[in-house]
């Protein structure tokens, strides 16, 4: 390594090449600012590789097989060694030099190895060469993402098990698989390995699957699991872990089950611990807190800036991505001396991260949601909460499907008369989504949205029946 190499100068260094990241980098050096990128791992991070794209093209299949069925005069079967394939096929074989390529296309230094702060404005990047210093003129910016929890079991940690990453890059499909945690990662994991073929053992400690939904979603998708012949075990703990052969023995109070593959599924945490956070007064592991511009608090300066799963707000790609957009744009605004639009939903202001986030679970049926549900509402201080809660029973639902079933839920403040929250579950219900987030970003009055008329004959014309239903009430 060159003198020069080793110690190089940008306008903005970004730690982490994934969604966040590399949207930080490509906004940034859009704006102007010359920008490098650190990544240690595969260029395009988590969800390109290990979570959302491999993990739907897992349930994809399967999915739309189910959805064939439920029409009259289809016979429709599917391969699981081609799902698999299809599944490598979307991570390129979890080869990142396409990514790696659009980087160097759109002009942005690709800097590889691991990075870590190193004081005011400077990161020391190992690449197994030595260390490489970058320094940042205006900022730097961490997106390094979050990394699994695995809970304190006794014996957990003397057996083999699966994480997100092993069960989205299965090569093969296990005979027997337990799941451990009911959240969209647990749930989407079980479903897709109970179609490929899996005899699957959900454990969940709560008493419902995707306990930050409206209860009718985890409800809905829990039938919909026992269907599929998944042993959907709720207010159940895992009280130990052991060997039993070449199988893993699972202890549930007075029962025990043997599994082949053990998918631990209980959450995430920042991935702070070691990327030099210290060096600048934050404490290692926990969340890089931010304002809503992408500002770290407790760090003198405006120079580091945080976004994504490290950030610690919401720990969605598409929300990572958006909290990127603002962030490069007031961190041009900042460096340029130009004003900083922080005020809610300016155009330095992450403002849909409080009230407006968008998700789907991509199980059979879809669980759709944005904006809060009627228990955060009330939690967040909203006075008049008025819910609205109807089968998915409209002329397009019962063409899309014989036998449809699904269910929409509206949250309404009815002092201010917006919605503020809905949830849809049913087959093929994401694509409603969008405008329910919509209407809650624009804050569009309930009787102005009595005038968006729904086509006919669509499974949107949901949306009349509960503007019918709240007026009716």
């Amino acid at each position: 390594m060159s003198p020069a190499e080793a110690r190089q100068e940008f306008d903005v260094v970004v730690l982490g090449a994934g969604p966040a990241g590399e949207n930080v980098a490509d906004y940034a050096h859009r704006a102007g600012l010359s920008t490098a990128v650190v990544e240690s791992a595969l260029v395009g991070g988590e969800c390109s590789f290990w979570a959302c794209i491999p993990s739907k093209a897992l349930l994809r299949t399967p999915n739309a097989v189910a959805a064939a069925r439920r029409l009259p005069g289809v016979r429709a079967d599917f391969d699981p060694s081609a799902v698999l394939a299809r599944r490598d096929r979307f991570v390129h074989d979890y080869d990142d030099s396409g990514q790696a390529e659009w980087l160097d296309g759109a002009g942005i230094t690709l800097v590889r190895g691991w990075g870590r702060l190193a004081g005011g404005k400077a990161v020391a990047v190992d690449t197994g060469d030595g260390t490489r210093t970058l320094t940042a003129r205006h900022a730097v910016v961490v997106a390094t993402g979050s990394t699994p929890v695995t809970p304190p079991i006794p014996g957990i940690d003397t057996v083999r098990t699966w994480g997100s990453r092993d069960a989205t890059g299965a090569k093969e499909v296990p005979r027997r698989l337990g799941v451990l945690g009911g959240g969209v990662v647990g749930a989407e994991m079980a479903q897709a390995f109970a179609r490929l073929g899996s005899q699957v053992t959900i454990i969940v400690r709560g008493d419902r699957l995707l306990a930050s939904y409206e209860p009718t979603a985890g409800e809905r998708v829990a039938e919909a699991f026992r269907s599929d012949g998944i042993d959907v075990r709720l207010d159940q703990g895992l009280d130990a872990v052991a060997k039993a052969g070449d199988a893993i023995a699972l202890t549930l109070g007075d029962e025990t089950i043997e599994v082949d593959e053990l998918l631990v599924a209980t959450g995430r945490r920042p991935n702070s611990t070691d990327v030099g956070v210290d060096t600048v007064g934050l404490k290692p592991g926990d969340a890089l807190t931010t304002d809503d511009s992408g500002l770290v608090r407790g760090v003198d300066g405006e120079w580091l800036y945080a976004t994504g799963d490290v950030a610690g707000k919401v720990p969605l790609t598409h929300m990572g991505k958006y909290e990127a957009r603002i962030l490069a744009a007031a961190l041009a605004a900042r460096a340029g001396g130009r004003p900083v639009a922080e005020g809610p939903w300016g155009e330095h202001a992450a403002t849909a991260d409080r009230v407006a986030v968008p998700q789907v679970v991509f199980t059979d049926p879809e669980v759709a949601h944005v904006g809060r549900t009627a228990e955060q509402a009330r939690a967040g201080g909203v006075v008049d909460v008025r819910t609205v809660e109807i089968d998915i029973a409209v002329a397009g639902s019962s063409l899309h499907a014989d036998g449809y079933s699904g269910t929409a839920v509206m949250v309404v403040d009815g002092t201010r008369e917006l919605v503020i929250g809905m949830t849809f579950v049913g087959q093929d219900v994401a694509e409603l989504l969008h405008s329910a987030t919509i209407a809650i970003v624009g804050e569009v009055p309930l009787n102005r949205l009595w005038h968006a008329v729904p086509a006919f004959p669509t499974i949107s014309e949901v949306w009349l029946r509960l503007l019918e239903a709240y007026r009716g009430g």
